[in-house]
């Protein structure tokens, strides 16, 4: 047997149960809740493991924005296999799931929004992760409308983003289905609108 394949995959795990319970915790209590003993605790883990994946509180944050910037990135993912038109629908759907309306997911959101506004390093990570984010919905338009310019398509995007937040932050309140469909058709209208 490898070991070296099994070590690294062990790592792998450990340092994925690390950065899934600094998440955790900033879902649960944001920045105040988050610190390398709490860290390890949630994590099951020595806390001389967090400190070998995480130099400081700061980089393990750092590794939460950017998790968040990677699960975002799925959510407008071209599916090669599917029509433009029809990956477009897929990704403006993708943000109602029910595993991104749970309040934890949602407030872990909040927190990480708030970290952004209050710490420069922070604010540029979720700025880079933003324009990504809106790179790839603007690019499902394009591929959708190719009649569309450019800024036509990030313009639209831009919207749908503004719709997609609201639609997060009043799931916080309370998941309202009918509110929450009529969010994806709104999104679907300012997409493929003539």
């Amino acid at each position: 047997m490898d070991t070296s394949t099994v070590n690294s995959g062990e790592q792998v795990d450990r340092q994925e149960r690390i950065l899934e319970a600094a998440l955790g915790l900033l879902s649960r209590h944001g920045i105040s809740g988050v610190n390398m003993r709490a860290v390890a605790r949630e994590a099951g883990v020595a806390l001389g493991l967090v400190n070998y994946y995480y130099e400081d509180k700061s980089s393990l944050i750092r590794a939460a924005l950017h998790r968040i910037d990677e699960r975002d990135l799925k959510l407008v993912a071209p599916d090669p296999a599917s029509a433009p038109d029809e990956q477009l629908q897929k990704a403006l759907r993708r943000v109602a799931d029910p595993e991104l309306l749970t309040t934890q997911h949602l407030s872990l959101r909040l927190h990480l929004w708030a970290l952004a506004q209050a710490h420069e390093d922070f604010a540029l990570i979720n700025a880079a992760a933003f324009e990504r984010y809106l790179d790839g919905l603007a690019a499902l338009i394009g591929n959708a409308k190719p009649e569309l310019s450019g800024e036509e398509c990030r313009e639209r995007a831009a919207d749908i983003v503004v719709v997609q937040n609201g639609m997060w932050l009043t799931a916080l309140l309370g998941v309202d289905e009918a509110s929450i469909r009529r969010s994806i058709a709104r999104t679907e209208q300012i997409a493929f609108a003539a």
